[in-house]
């Protein structure tokens, strides 16, 4: 049985100085599941997750939170944006504070901003550690984040998102900047928390081995137009690349050779 979309976008389109970034975008986001988007650079991929998570409102169209209704209202809007979180190719992480802290500031829209001028308050600090503990990271708690590892930082970032209980979270290329080894243990991490805590997630990824192995719905992105929205197990490498001819390809292949990459290391 199909899952009920948690978000639904209609006629959706943006412009960035006069140039279309997203044109006529319909599609829905299945609730409880992971949705990979996919396509060359300039597809609009970011374009597309800062719309459904609030963060970019676009000139035209019609963007429905299935529980919050439609997010041109204000009201929906603010809503929305609390129950979502974001994860970052570059982390966005602060080096000079602990682990610890850079998780507590998952929540800095959501608290008066003198908290963050004074120790945090002990309940905060308490789900700040669930949330490391969560990632495998709670005994680097106190660590100051430059001091960590690439792959570490990573997990912080994860946790700074499931610190805010997120029902909707938005993943732009979220493991990029870790080994491929590293980036399939993540990737099976993620599945495991979505499953845990029965969130929905989207997810830009390059590499089309990696949905395959954790997303359930596959979004493809080409020239700012939907080219593909089906069940990640109906995608055929025959359709990637009769839609995607040039970079996807490439892309594709790359990704490929990450997945035998870990197997080897595994």
């Amino acid at each position: 049985m199909p899952s009920r979309p948690a978000i639904t976008l209609e006629n959706v389109e943006v412009w960035r100085g006069g140039t279309p970034v997203l044109r006529g975008i319909d599609l829905s986001v299945a609730r409880g599941a992971i949705t990979a988007v996919i396509g060359a650079s300039g597809a609009g991929k970011s374009t597309l997750l800062s719309v459904l998570s609030g963060g970019r409102v676009p000139q035209k169209g019609t963007v429905t939170n299935l529980e919050l209704g439609d997010l041109s209202a204000p009201r929906a809007l603010l809503r929305h944006r609390r129950q979502t979180a974001s994860i970052y190719q570059n982390h966005a992480l602060i080096g000079r504070l602990s682990a610890l802290d850079n998780v507590v500031l998952g929540l800095a829209d959501q608290l008066p901003a003198a908290l963050f001028f004074l120790p945090s308050p002990k309940p905060i600090c308490i789900r700040a550690a669930e949330a490391l503990d969560e990632v495998g990271l709670l005994a680097k708690s106190l660590v100051r984040v430059d001091d960590l590892s690439g792959g570490e930082r990573q997990r912080v970032a994860i946790a700074r998102a499931l610190i805010r209980e997120p029902k909707l979270m938005i993943a732009d290329e979220p493991f990029a900047s870790v080994d491929p080894g590293l980036a399939g243990r993540f990737a099976s991490s993620l599945r495991g928390i979505v499953d845990k805590r029965k969130m929905t997630v989207v997810v830009a990824l390059h590499q089309m081995d990696l949905a395959k192995g954790i997303a359930d719905d596959v979004i493809g992105l080409a020239a700012g137009e939907v080219a593909m929205a089906a069940p990640i197990s109906k995608i055929a490498r025959a359709d990637l690349d009769r839609m995607f001819p040039a970079e996807i390809a490439r892309v594709i292949r790359s990704g490929s050779a990450a997945v035998e990459t870990r197997t080897r290391w595994q």
